[in-house]
């Protein structure tokens, strides 16, 4: 059992999952998937909202949980706001901002579409920096080794539970 709380994705119902990043990580322990519109969410507390406004992720995050909206940019802004209730007590985070998506789509909708991720992206960062096993997060992932490259991350490295976060700080 992980020493953390899952991360949990609320997925929006008109999500393309033929192009959904996360696709395959449905079945995953670490990982809690529900649909939007969701009636409730779980408890919240001890948790991030992984969101490119918050603050950057630092080493002192990694005990929280991870909470991220998965949808396309202008449905994932509708969600935030219809969610916020929910979200209230739990602190926004961000990955640094010099990280560079490798997915091939438009971006009118970001608020910054320099630094708007793909989900999987995200997340793998975020699982890096608060020393978190990455094994199997990338393995679905088309875009994977353009990706690793364009951010100069070794992936040989990410197996390991232990990464400074200081590793990936530019």
């Amino acid at each position: 059992m992980q020493p953390f709380p899952p991360t949990i994705i609320v997925r929006h119902r008109k999500e393309n999952l033929k192009k959904c990043s996360l696709r395959g990580l449905e079945s995953r322990e670490d990982f809690r998937f529900l649909t939007y519109p969701v009636s409730e969410l779980p408890d919240l507390s001890g948790y991030l909202i992984l969101d490119i406004e918050g603050p950057p992720l630092t080493s002192a995050d990694q005990d929280a949980g991870l909470f991220v909206i998965d949808a396309t940019w202008r449905y994932a802004a509708v969600m935030s706001t219809q969610l916020s209730p929910y979200l209230k007590n739990a602190a926004k985070r961000s990955i640094p901002s010099h990280f560079r998506t490798a997915y091939p789509r438009r971006q009118n909708d970001c608020p910054n579409p320099e630094c708007g991720l793909a989900s999987i992206e995200a997340l793998y960062i975020a699982y890096l920096m608060m020393g978190r096993e990455t094994s199997g997060l990338l393995d679905g992932y088309y875009w994977r080794e353009s990706f690793l490259e364009k951010n100069q991350i070794n992936d040989d490295l990410s197996d390991s539970k232990a990464l400074n976060i200081n590793n990936y700080k530019k």
